[in-house]
């Protein structure tokens, strides 16, 4: 199962990707963990990637394209994958679909979450952070059994610094003129799953494994 996963900040791509990794069984992949597994081990791309970030530059396509290639070439993912966080662009995409090409894999299918701006501010402008284990919680729809302190290990919980409603907005606003093209290429590639993640998370993972499986059988 190849599988891609895309959704604006706080959609919940990373809470659903643990869940469907489980399911599929494969391994959940995201741009960002990539980057910081590539860093750590010191990599000829890591090295790269963190020469540009430590300017405060951003990691040009050609960079990323190739590490999402290499990581996709190792063992763990002969049997599929969940890609979170990648292609962010057209020309991410492009470059996507010529590497799937190279590796001869084919993409079952792309699962877009769909939410309203005004439920991801709601989201986000609420969301609480482990500071120890990095748990997430929500102080309305997943608050911790006791405020400010985290369940699993009892650390204490903080806000990020960007999780405010202008900073919000404002990610809202990039992730639309660059990635919501996405979802037009991929629909045209009959690729697209539109999920509607506004529900509760039980009954949106219902909702995709179908809609995987529906469209995995055809």
């Amino acid at each position: 199962m190849h599988l891609i996963i895309m959704g604006a900040p706080g959609s919940g791509k990373g809470t659903y990707a643990k869940v469907l990794k489980g399911i599929f069984a494969v391994p959940h992949i995201s741009t960002g963990e990539m980057f910081r597994k590539a860093i750590s081990e010191g990599t000829e791309l890591g090295k790269l990637a963190q020469s540009l970030i430590d300017k405060g530059n951003f990691v040009p396509d050609e960079i990323t394209n190739e590490l999402v290639k290499q990581r996709l070439s190792e063992s763990d993912c002969k049997n599929g994958f969940l890609l979170d966080g990648y292609p962010r662009n057209i020309a991410q995409a492009k470059a996507f679909t010529e590497i799937l090409n190279e590796l001869n894999i084919n993409l079952d299918a792309v699962i877009n979450l769909n939410v309203t701006d005004e439920e991801i501010i709601k989201r986000i402008v609420n969301r609480r952070l482990c500071s120890k284990c990095g748990a997430g919680f929500n102080t309305i729809t997943m608050p911790p059994k006791k405020e400010g302190i985290c369940d699993l290990c009892g650390s204490p919980l903080y806000t990020r610094a960007d999780d405010n409603e202008e900073t919000v907005k404002v990610r809202l606003q990039v992730y639309n003129e660059q990635t919501k093209p996405l979802v037009q290429y991929y629909d045209a590639l009959n690729k697209l799953l539109d999920i509607n993640s506004n529900q509760p998370i039980d009954d949106a993972i219902k909702d995709i494994v179908k809609a995987v499986e529906d469209k995995c059988s055809h």
